[in-house]
């Protein structure tokens, strides 16, 4: 994967933090109150941003660090994801998939910790 794709693709994941922060603010306002789920999916959207945002860095720099990138987007994808889809949904077993998610953000931090020790980031 390439700075480029990586970026692109980075790009469109902080235009679905935004899009999906206004449609849970607007458009599912009534059904998150209703299931009881707004701080779920405000929760979702937070961690979404704050990755897409560390995917950019990452993506900008002239030393890419692909595995560390690659991580964090599983990261983003399966922990908001899930958040966003029991929010909506209401299905608990969906609690059980978001830690999965959790462990690979964190792997994508340990990741970088470990490679910012070294001279070639």
């Amino acid at each position: 994967m390439s700075n480029r794709l990586a970026l692109r693709i980075t790009a469109m994941m902080g235009f679905l933090a935004v899009a999906l922060g206004a449609f849970g603010a607007h458009g599912l306002k009534e059904l998150l109150a209703q299931n009881g789920t707004t701080g779920i999916w405000e929760k979702a959207v937070f961690y979404h941003f704050v990755h897409v945002l560390v995917m950019l860095v990452l993506g900008l720099r002239p030393e890419f660090i692909r595995g560390v990138w690659i991580s964090l987007l599983i990261g983003v994808l399966v922990f908001s994801g899930s958040l966003y889809l029991l929010a909506v949904t209401g299905l608990k077993w969906l609690g059980a998939v978001t830690p999965i998610g959790g462990v690979a953000l964190l792997v994508g931090w340990a990741w970088l910790a470990i490679q910012i020790g070294k001279k070639k980031c």
